[in-house]
């Protein structure tokens, strides 16, 4: 079984966190001896602030203030004890006033996210099925995967997309019993809202669905007695919802709620809910804060707070609106987002506004797609009308400027964000001169350009590409179909700086992701063939490995061709309405990295790729002599031993009875090997081979089996006389075992390759371990992503945690 190294997600999400904070936005420090709400301190620089949660300003209302002051007092800093065990003297009034509020008895929380992590595994049977939005707070995704160690199935769906949520419910209706769906009320960057009257039609239709949100963001700005978004839209709180709210952000205090029409289930929870039982009880001063704020909630003076901030609100709207600036979404919440695209650009404006006084939050992967990077702005009571004019003044002056820097423009934002478009200005690149050509074929390429630039790799030389779209344009099945898009970027004088091509087709979703996680997927994948696919527009291609484009990088405008080349693929993966954008096989620490990255790609780790370099050898002693210690033993106990087993052959073509055997061994090593897990290859791919006079068969066949058909088969192209590329392999594995085949396999291609005087052996990605011991060297390779959403590498990660 091939062995590959699979990207990890925390090294992305560090990569991508890593890169803002050298950016001067992420991982800040206040500062100052006292804070107020208006202004915020960082780096020595006072700053307007435009990024709090504290929508209601409550964190800083005396009467709060001076209730915490109190209670350390009375009861000291802290209460060390369980709560199962028994509460301090605050709390009983807490509960109180909370239930007042809502005319329901709360269960208080330490905060919202041990609040879900006792919650959860106590609310959902193991009978249950859970279906999370894919965009619901990191707190519930990271509860839930405790659900999975007992058997209980977690799906995910795209952010609000009902259609995908009613196909799994009908799914599992049948099979579970209650199906839980989980999201946000208020979404904490885009300001979006559930659709929760749609979702309770839904809950009519199937009576199994319940419905479970978290409406932290939604909370006092909003409803009846400040109860939040989601209760403002019910009314009350019906049987199969439940609610989990906040007593800090907004709220002024600290700690959070769980509400639910069950009074069972609420005593369950709270006699053993986890982190509720094992965790140290709310402080007492944040109890007596959050009491202080109770009080205020339940007088008209909650009213008077909502109608100050929807003054405040409406005024930045209107503002909005007036300066066409492109937000996120459009309604009466106090969370903004302005789109920016990419986070090069949202990093300049943000230290734009920084510079001009203002302080607001970039928003960034995986809080939203890595090409939906923005900044977030939130309006408080703490602001003043004239700081929310100066605001939308400074965002309308900076906001063409961090475009002009970073080479983004406004029409690919709104392209993005799936905005109303408005037309295109000529890229900067064009303005030096710069022209991109494109081709729908090779035959449209001159041989000579492409062979002396992109062609010097693998097998991508032009006779290589004629063959990619011979086997694949055109195909009738589209999981083997591709589409073939060539670019090249000439300078003003004609001279070439850059060619690449890029083709378009399916993918499965877990392509990267471990074998555990594709074998599950392959059992959908029986009835439901392409389910977990995406439709990914990628530079080079799936079935070609190395370095597929070319770049003059001695070129003063080499910079200005690579920016226009990416914009030119984000233009296409738009009017592909593609699923994923690809950039593969870079080296790690390219000097492209920091370019790519800035334009909203994240870098992934890719498999490693293996080259064997040509090196002067005639005998079999004189290969050996070549490898290290190790590798050396290994050759002559596991590989030499059994080369006179075998009969060797080489063939240019194959009668239709070879191909049908060659595409059978192909087969079953398709569907043993799922480190990188791609569509199987239909026989029509082969018989190309059999047509093209730069592909060969290796084949192996077993001597003692004397005309028995071969057992081991390696597709090799041949570049010229640059590089032997196998580029798959088909194995009779009963045949083969206990007689070395594959390592045969992979001798007799370097033999071969030695024969026809190649100067390498280009042995692609997986089980890099076995092309090690025969001398081949192993080099790291990195690729560039950008999706419409998380929802496919989420759930990657969400099968990966649960096939642990």
């Amino acid at each position: 079984m091939a062995k590959i190294k699979h990207n990890n997600f925390i090294d992305t999400v560090d990569g991508v966190f890593s890169a803002a904070k050298e950016g001067g936005v992420l991982h800040l420090y206040a500062e100052g001896a006292t804070l107020k709400g208006r202004t915020i301190t960082v780096a020595g620089r006072e700053m307007l602030h435009f990024g709090t949660t504290g929508y209601l300003g409550l964190e800083q209302d005396s009467r709060l203030k001076n209730a915490a002051i109190d209670a350390i007092q009375n009861y000291g800093t802290q209460f060390p004890l369980s709560k199962s065990y028994i509460s301090h003297p605050l709390y009983a009034a807490l509960e109180s006033k909370i239930g007042q509020m809502y005319g329901i008895p709360p269960v208080i929380l330490k905060n919202s996210t041990l609040g879900h992590l006792g919650v959860i595994p106590t609310l959902i049977r193991d009978e249950d099925a859970v279906i999370l939005d894919h965009q619901v707070h990191w707190s519930v995704q990271n509860a839930c995967q405790v659900l999975k160690l007992r058997g209980i199935p977690v799906d995910m769906v795209r952010h609000s997309k009902l259609d995908m949520l009613e196909d799994l419910l009908r799914k599992r209706s049948t099979r579970t019993g209650n199906i839980w769906y989980m999201a946000d009320g208020v979404y904490s960057m885009f300001g979006d809202y559930a659709p929760v009257a749609e979702l309770l039609e839904l809950a009519q239709k199937y009576p199994q669905l319940r419905l479970y949100f978290d409406d932290v963001h939604g909370m006092s700005w909003k409803g009846r007695n400040g109860t939040g978004f989601v209760l403002d839209r019910m009314g009350e709180l019906p049987e199969n919802v439940v609610l989990v709210s906040t007593l800090s952000k907004t709220f002024g205090a600290s700690g959070a709620t769980f509400f639910c029409s069950d009074a069972a289930m609420r005593d369950k929870i709270r006699n053993f809910g986890g982190p509720l039982t094992f965790s140290a009880q709310l402080e007492p001063a944040s109890v007596a804060a959050a009491i202080a704020s109770a009080d205020i909630h339940i007088s008209p003076e909650i009213t008077e707070l909502q109608q100050g901030l929807a003054t405040k609100t409406s005024l930045f709207n209107a503002l909005l609106c007036d300066s066409g600036l492109p937000i996120a979404a459009q309604n009466d919440s106090p969370v903004f987002f302005l789109a920016m695209g990419t986070p090069a650009t949202a990093y300049n404006f943000t230290k734009r506004l920084f510079a001009d006084g203002f302080y607001l939050n970039v928003g960034i992967y995986p809080a939203v797609p890595i090409k939906n990077t923005g900044i977030r702005i939130t309006i408080s009571s703490h602001n003043h009308a004239q700081d929310i004019e100066a605001l939308s003044q400074a965002m309308a002056f900076h906001f063409p400027k961090a475009l002009e820097a970073t080479g983004t423009t406004e029409a690919s934002i709104r392209t993005a964000f799936k905005m109303e478009a408005i037309p295109a200005t000529p890229h900067p690149a064009q303005l030096d001169g710069l022209q991109v050509h494109e081709a729908l074929t090779i035959a449209a390429i001159d041989r000579a350009d492409w062979n002396t630039r992109v062609g010097q790799h693998g097998m991508l030389d032009w006779d290589g590409m004629a063959y990619l779209e011979k086997a694949f344009a055109g195909c009738n099945d589209p999981k083997n179909r591709l589409d073939f898009y060539y670019y090249t970027v000439r300078d003003a004088a004609g001279s070439i700086v850059l060619m690449a091509f890029f083709t378009y087709g399916l993918w499965k979703d877990d392509l990267m992701a471990t074998e555990s996680v594709s074998r599950h997927l392959e059992e959908i994948r029986k009835s439901a063939p392409l389910y977990l696919t995406s439709r990914v527009l990628s530079l080079g291609s799936l079935f070609t490995e190395g370095q597929h484009w070319h770049i003059d990088s001695a070129h003063p405008l080499a910079e200005p061709a690579m920016r226009l080349l990416l914009d030119t693929a984000a233009t296409l993966y738009e009017k592909l309405d593609a699923d994923m954008l690809v950039l593969r096989d870079f080296d790690p620490g390219t000097r492209w990295d920091a370019l790519i990255q800035a334009q909203g790609f994240f870098r992934m780790d890719m498999p490693e790729s293996c080259v064997l370099e040509r090196k002067h050898w005639e005998t079999r002693d004189e290969f050996a002599a070549l490898l290290g210690p190790r590798s050396r033993r290994h050759f002559k106990k596991e590989v030499l031993p059994f080369e006179n087993y075998y009969d060797i052959t080489y063939r240019e073509t194959l009668d239709s009875t070879e191909l049908e055997r060659a595409h059978q061994l192909y087969c079953n090593v398709h569907e043993k090997n799922l480190a990188v897990n791609t569509f199987r290859y239909q026989k029509e791919v082969f018989e190309a081979m059999s047509d093209s006079p730069n592909w060969e068969f290796l084949l192996l066949s077993l001597k003692e089996s004397s005309g028995a058909p071969f057992v081991g088969v390696m597709f090799c192209y041949k570049n010229g006389s640059a590089s032997y590329v196998p580029i798959l392999v088909g194995m009779d594995y009963a045949a083969g075992r206990g007689v070395g085949l594959y390592r045969q396999l992979l001798f007799q291609t370097a033999t071969r390759a030695r024969d026809l005087g190649m100067q390498r052996v280009d042995f692609g990605i997986s089980a890099s371990f076995e092309k090690r011991k025969l001398g081949a060297a192993v080099f790291p390779k990195v690729a560039y992503v950008q999706s419409r959403d998380n929802y496919a590498m989420e759930l990657m990660q969400t099968l990966q945690n649960e096939n642990r």
